[in-house]
């Protein structure tokens, strides 16, 4: 089904691997698209639970595929980019978790597409950077707004106007990655990450997590009230009767809802 990327899914994880090794994973419309389709799959299927990004080779995404953009006029680059601005909202509008494993390099559209997902786990050999600068253009994918919202203002506006890359230690410091692991145990930790989220109520993962998106740029007052809205749903499940049951019980949760 897909050309440019593979899907499996095991135990309740759609593990989404960017299969173009020979050009570094880079992003063309063909990829975007299938990552579209493949979240698509996620979000619709109620046995999975999680998401695990990564790439094939040696680089998680080595940026947007510039032999396809060069010769793209400006209303063909613009058109790209709101494909690109499609897929990444997307994946941040899913209710499940979506956490990448930057394998090697994430630049560009590699660095803006592991910035969609909501943790980054990275290896130890893994680079991150917002290189435009450097070919004429500017970050289009959103790096230029969720870089600053995870790093600050300031050393996102250095990442992005010196074009400089850091490592994966300076990315955790920065708040850009969760942590850095040894290669060999990138999947591995991702996993560990990914079983611990499930093995909570699903509709509370999924309401916090809308919960923290939509109201991180909203005013204190009205992201209050949003967290009040979405309290409800979790709150009126059999899910929050057996979690608080097993809590009083001293047991283990044992939760159902989808």
């Amino acid at each position: 089904m897909y050309e440019n990327i593979k899907y499996e899914v095991k135990d309740g994880i759609a593990y989404i691997t960017i299969n173009r090794p020979q050009a570094m994973n880079a992003l063309n419309c063909d990829v975007l698209n299938e990552l579209y389709c493949a979240f698509g799959k996620v979000e619709a299927d109620a046995e999975i639970k999680a998401a695990i990004l990564t790439g094939e080779g040696k680089a998680f995404v080595a940026g947007a595929d510039i032999a396809q953009m060069k010769d793209m006029d400006a209303i063909e680059g613009r058109n790209m980019m709101i494909l690109g601005h499609k897929v990444m909202n997307y994946m941040e509008s899913i209710e499940k978790p979506i956490i990448a494993a930057v394998n090697g390099f994430a630049l560009g559209g590699g660095c803006e597409l592991a910035m969609a997902c909501d943790f980054r786990i990275a290896s130890t050999k893994a680079k991150f950077g917002q290189p435009e600068v450097n070919l004429g253009i500017i970050p289009g994918f959103g790096g230029t707004q969720r870089l600053p919202r995870l790093v600050g203002k300031q050393f996102a506006k250095y990442l992005i106007m010196t074009a400089d890359m850091i490592d994966a230690a300076t990315a955790v410091d920065a708040g850009l990655a969760l942590k850095a692991v040894e290669p060999e145990e990138l999947i591995a930790a991702a996993e560990e990450l990914a079983k611990k989220i499930m093995s909570k109520a699903p509709l509370a993962i999924a309401a916090a997590k809308t919960a923290i998106n939509v109201g991180y740029d909203l005013d204190m007052k009205t992201a209050s009230q949003f967290e009040i809205e979405m309290f409800t749903a979790p709150f009126a499940s059999q899910d929050k009767v057996e979690g608080m049951t097993a809590f009083l019980e001293k047991r283990a949760a044992e939760f159902k809802c989808k």
